[in-house]
């Protein structure tokens, strides 16, 4: 079976207001040092405290989700299609639930907080001991609809 001529591919960076967050926080740490220490020493950790901020949003900010050739990636894993059972879009209120209540602590997780929504993947594998991957996405219809036309089914 032919696969989509358009794969959907989506990074979760973090949005503007984390980086201002990030700029208030070098900055309270500059004024601390500045008035308690030479201006070497205030210098240095002010670089190590941006390092340490902006390089933590971008490494949290560069989760990559998409419908790869190979399957879905979501972060650091690959679930090939022949896996992929039902798959399901989530809103706010739905996936604050699957991320609660009916939370099962075995599933895959690739959250992101300033996401809202959501996709789950029932998995398709017995030999997997994670039932399903829920996995954050701007646009859950969207990834859904491209995960479920890839889906491969004998």
């Amino acid at each position: 079976m032919d696969q989509p001529a358009d794969p959907y591919t989506e990074t979760l960076a973090v949005p503007g207001s984390w980086w201002a967050m990030g700029v208030v926080f070098v900055a309270a740490i500059a004024w601390a040092f500045l008035i308690a220490t030479p201006l070497t020493v205030t210098v240095a950790v002010t670089l190590v405290a941006a390092l340490a901020a902006f390089g933590g949003l971008a490494r949290y900010g560069a989760a990559r989700v998409a419908t790869d050739p190979d399957g879905f990636s979501a972060g650091p894993a690959l679930l090939p299609y022949r896996y992929v059972g039902l798959v399901e879009p989530l809103d706010a209120e739905a996936t604050r639930r699957v991320l609660g209540v009916d939370a099962d602590a075995r599933a895959y997780l690739l959250v992101r907080a300033y996401c809202r929504g959501a996709v789950k993947v029932t998995l398709d594998d017995p030999a997997d001991p994670a039932p399903y991957w829920l996995v954050s996405t701007r646009h859950p219809a969207e990834l859904a609809a491209s995960l479920t036309a890839r889906t491969v089914r004998d």
